[in-house]
């Protein structure tokens, strides 16, 4: 009779969860095998999601300790990941969410930009403020022409103001950090604005009159939008004293649209010869809860507080296996990468779940943004479009 020992199932087990990881990491990504819109091609599998993260960081693997070989530290969700091209590699500053609900950064890096993403060694160190983050989410990364890379991102804490008893409100602000090696970060003073809380504030990427332009979403409460809202634009002298005086809401709410409730920038926009490409998160309500969806506009080359085209209706909805999640019906993008051919990864995340990769270029993006129908904001105007378009075709 053979005794099967502590030692060889711990083994046994060890060798069964690194050859899963491994195949899951090494999983190849296509496009999906559907005509789709021409716009862009959705790929099929998610590249990024809370089974990526690496072994080390969740399982103790010392025998002693572990025998058991248990998850010490359960991971959650890997999402609303920020992006750029580094050194010839696609990155994702992925927010993890661990199952005691804390997010924190972490970096995935990709050969291609559609697979094989693999985290970096250990999570991003972010260096605290006199006033310690509860937690933190969602970061934008900006390559800025004065040689920074910047990451914003939302910092929240407990509401000072909240009334004894009350465990859940909480205030959002803009965190802000800086690097020139995305290991190291400088924690610079969090946003300081006079239009209450903030949440998806994001730098554009060049200097405009020899200032810092931030892409702002002021609100009055955590999750209200209230008397604010709206994808606001404002300025800042210096960095290191990050204080907007002035903003002004260059896309706002608008009643039966697809960002009724709210709306808000995702990555920093695409400089092209037609304009700037913003991609934007819109929000409505439902009998089901929030709808969250990606849209794209256009603003003026030389004025970026000028909207000079807005596509009717949303550029990316859930789709599938998408509207499922911690958070369903929902998706969320602050992060895109344009290669130097033109190509753009458009990183948008599910449900609050996990992260997916969309494939287009920089001039099939233009096209949709400036040929698009614009929305009427009535049903009737919507049939017009139809019939409009129709007889076009017909006269062909």
């Amino acid at each position: 009779m053979t005794t099967i020992t502590s030692s060889a199932i711990f083994q046994e087990r060890k060798s069964a969860l690194e050859k899963e990881h491994k195949g899951l990491l090494e999983q190849k990504n296509g496009p999906q095998e559907v005509a789709g819109n021409g716009i862009y091609d959705r790929y099929k599998n998610p590249v990024v999601t809370a089974a990526h993260i690496p072994l080390n960081w969740r399982f103790d693997f010392n025998e002693s300790t572990n025998p058991f070989l248990q998850e010490r530290i359960g991971i959650n969700a890997a999402f609303n990941a920020g992006a750029m091209k580094w050194n010839g590699k696609y990155l994702l500053a992925v927010r993890v969410e661990g199952i005691d609900r804390k997010s924190f950064f972490a970096i995935a890096e990709s050969p291609n930009g559609v697979d094989n993403f693999k985290f970096w060694d250990k999570p991003c160190v972010i260096p605290q403020t006199e006033e310690p983050d509860t937690n933190v989410y969602d970061m934008r990364l900006i390559n800025h022409e004065d040689g920074y890379v910047y990451g914003i991102f939302c910092t929240e804490r407990k509401d000072p103001k909240a009334p004894k008893g009350d465990t859940s409100s909480a205030v959002a602000n803009a965190g802000i950090v800086r690097s020139k090696d995305l290991v190291n970060w400088e924690r610079l003073p969090d946003l300081i604005s006079n239009t209450g809380q903030q949440r998806n504030v994001v730098l554009h990427p060049e200097f405009v009159n020899g200032k810092y332009a931030l892409y702002t979403r002021p609100q009055d409460g955590f999750i209200d939008v209230g008397s604010g809202g709206g994808i606001g634009l404002g300025y800042v002298e210096d960095m290191t004293n990050p204080v907007v005086k002035e903003e002004k809401i260059i896309f706002g709410k608008q009643y039966h649209t697809i960002y009724e409730l709210k709306n808000g920038l995702g990555p920093a926009p695409i400089k092209t010869s037609k304009g700037w490409l913003h991609l934007a998160h819109g929000v409505r309500n439902t009998a089901a809860g929030l709808r969250y969806t990606l849209y794209m506009f256009m603003t003026d080359l030389n004025d970026i507080s000028k909207v000079t085209h807005v596509p009717a209706g949303h550029f990316m909805g859930p789709e599938g296996i998408e509207r499922v999640g911690d958070v369903s019906n929902v998706l969320f993008s602050n992060g895109w990468i344009e290669d130097e051919n033109g190509t753009v990864y458009v990183y948008y995340a599910s449900s609050d779940t996990r992260m997916h990769v969309a494939v287009s270029t920089v001039e099939k993006l233009v096209d949709y943004v400036t040929n698009a129908p614009a929305d009427t904001f009535i049903s009737a105007g919507s049939v017009q479009t139809i019939i409009d378009q129709v007889e076009r075709n017909n006269a062909i």
